[in-house]
């Protein structure tokens, strides 16, 4: 028994130990094997959603799902901490248990004990290892341990960085599209204001975010689950939106940036697929159609009447179509998986950007 618990002790260190490897320092792969975190995030998630899912949408759902995110990063923190601390006292108790107590009997408490304050650097000395053996193990505890802690410490201002960037994007998209942005509310407001030629800037600033939110949420899956500070913008609606804009602007738009356009919708576009890999997402068809043939025609006209010149050839539609096919059931499937809602096309009549909002009235 002894020999199985040593065996299991040292599997469990070195599997938190290269999850944590994997999840803080390895770059990133879109596919990966089973991994403590992932099962973490599976258990903890379905919970939290099926909970979320009983409240009626709006801010108080948006509240409750905004814990999740940082809540998590801290039970996968103390996860990793707890395995290790037990993994070592399984080491400890199968090599004999050699450590001298001068209060109580050894046993495998005492075990745990010596591991915790070990792993913590509390160095309070009351119970000491009695042969080389032990002592080579609390070493290496209290070596791993003040690694461990150190590396928490450089990970959380990197992960943190890394959302604060994701979110000044998305808190500027406000006055460009409206929230929830709206890929007629951009192009409507470009048109009105003669900003066309600045859709080009706008495209490629979005291609660039679009990259960078690739790489942090490979790098730092965790991130896709910390919402926006306001309940109607989400790095996904403004994904789905600048995917629709590109969409509509391949398709209709005379004047557009088309080269811009291309490389932001097939960056966006990368960006859905991979994010619904990690997550490990099959793309979903929607349910209902998310532009249907009245809100199309009314946006149409409300792009005209702004000065916008759309196509109007039997063959736009059909060109919307299949660029909408190519991302739409991936966005679908990753709003079902987070339970964050996708914007629609056209803004809601009367609505108010979030800049134009306050509580004092």
């Amino acid at each position: 028994m002894r020999l199985l618990a040593l065996l299991a002790g040292v599997s469990i260190i070195l599997v938190i130990l290269w999850d944590g490897f994997e999840a803080v320092v390895l770059p990133r792969r879109v596919a990966r094997r089973l991994r403590l975190v992932r099962l973490v995030v599976r258990a903890t998630w379905r919970f939290w959603a099926a909970v979320g899912r009983r409240l009626p949408a709006g801010h108080r759902r948006e509240t409750y799902l905004s814990y999740y995110g940082p809540l998590l990063l801290i039970v996968l923190l103390a996860t990793w901490a707890a395995g290790l601390v037990f993994g070592f006292a399984l080491v400890h108790w199968g090599l004999g248990s050699q450590l001298s107590d001068p209060e109580w009997p050894v046993s495998f408490a005492t075990d745990l004990y010596i591991s915790g304050t070990t792993f913590f650097t509390l160095g309070l000395g009351d119970v000491a290892p009695r042969s080389w053996a032990a002592r080579f193990v609390t070493v290496a505890e209290a070596g791993i341990g003040f690694g461990f802690l150190a590396l928490v410490v450089g990970y959380l201002p990197v992960f943190y960085n890394a959302f604060a960037q994701r979110e000044t994007r998305i808190t500027m998209l406000d006055e460009w599209a409206g929230s929830p942005p709206t890929a007629a509310g951009l192009l409507w407001r470009l048109a009105r204001d003669k900003s066309v030629p600045a859709m080009a800037a706008f495209l490629r600033e979005w291609e660039q975010w679009c990259a960078e939110l690739l790489e942090s949420h490979l790098s730092y899956p965790v991130l896709a689950y910390f919402r926006s500070q306001h309940g109607n913008q989400s790095w996904l609606a403004g994904l789905t939106m600048v995917l629709d804009t590109c969409a509509f602007v391949l398709a209709a738009v005379e004047e557009a940036p088309r080269r811009e356009a291309w490389l932001t919708f097939a960056m966006a576009r990368h960006t859905a697929v991979d994010l619904c890999q990690v997550f490990e997402t099959p793309p979903t068809l929607l349910p209902a159609d998310r532009l249907p043939a009245a809100d199309l025609t009314r946006m149409r006209t409300m792009l005209r009447e702004a000065g916008l010149s759309v196509h109007e050839d039997a063959d736009m539609e059909q060109r919307l179509a299949e660029s909408r096919r190519m991302y739409e059931p991936y966005v679908h499937a990753l709003s079902i998986r987070l339970l964050v809602p996708l914007p629609g096309w056209i803004p809601v009549p009367g609505a108010r950007d979030n800049w134009q909002r306050s509580p004092w009235r």
